[in-house]
């Protein structure tokens, strides 16, 4: 599980995170969401220990960040950076077989596993093909799948389906659901809300470096939060077959 307890972070002069406080727990999809600059992307840096706080603390299952060495972050959680590009020529496999270099597994399960992640991600057909001359939507597939090989109890996502076309779009987030239910603990940075409101079971709507609201999707994307939050007129329907939210604009 992810534990974030009153994170604040200046740089330049600027707040980034004013004592933000997250729990996720094992099991569940927690959608990260709000304007741009809201802290979004910052906070997830500091849950996946690319950033230290300037004061706060960061737990994950149980273990306090700045206890932890890059080889034991290794063993937990896995991240999908923001900006997928992949900026070294190798052949598309071995950057998705790069999630296995630094975790503690027998290699008997690499070949497998790497190939159910490349299967999910729908890459097998670009194994040998060098990861710079694909697609920024292939890239990005190709750093998924890398994520789904390291098998970690954790996993970070920051903008996944930013590049992403409609299909895969659902799918990344379908199987990030799938790991959910497998109870890994899932924490992804969202712009869309209606991707959000589809498979997140919690959302987290934050604004000027802090949070505004957390909930179920329903509890959180109201017309009059996100009109207050975002500055622009919704309107906030139900979906006929999920049940769930969308956010129509109106002006």
């Amino acid at each position: 599980m992810i534990e974030a307890q009153d994170i604040t972070l200046r740089i330049g002069g600027k707040s980034l995170l004013d004592r933000v406080s997250l729990t996720c727990r094992p099991g569940t999809v927690t959608a990260l969401v709000g304007p741009n600059g809201a802290g979004k992307s910052t906070l997830l840096s500091v849950i996946a220990g690319d950033l230290m706080p300037d004061k706060g603390h960061v737990r994950l299952n149980g273990k306090l960040m700045s206890d932890l060495k890059v080889h034991d972050l290794a063993q937990l959680r896995a991240v999908f950076p923001q900006g997928s590009a992949i900026r070294f020529a190798y052949p598309v496999r071995e950057v998705v077989s790069m999630g296995r270099a630094f975790r503690d597994l027998s290699p008997d399960g690499d070949d497998r596993a790497i190939d159910a992640a490349m299967s999910q991600a729908e890459i097998m057909h670009l194994s040998w093909r060098d990861a710079q001359t694909l697609s920024g939507g292939e890239q990005a597939r190709t750093t998924f799948a890398r994520v789904l090989a390291q098998d970690c109890s954790i996993v970070l996502l920051d903008e996944p389906t930013a590049p992403l076309d409609l299909r895969h779009q659902e799918r990344v987030l379908q199987a990030s659901v799938d790991l959910a239910r497998r109870g890994v603990t899932v924490l992804a940075v969202l712009h869309d809300l209606n991707l959000a409101a589809a498979h997140a079971d919690r959302i987290v709507l934050m604004r000027n470096a802090g949070i505004a609201a957390e909930g179920s999707p329903s509890e959180v994307l109201t017309e009059a939060r996100i009109e207050e939050v975002y500055r622009q007129q919704v309107c906030v329907i139900t979906h006929p077959k999920r049940g769930c939210p969308v956010v129509l604009t109106t002006a």
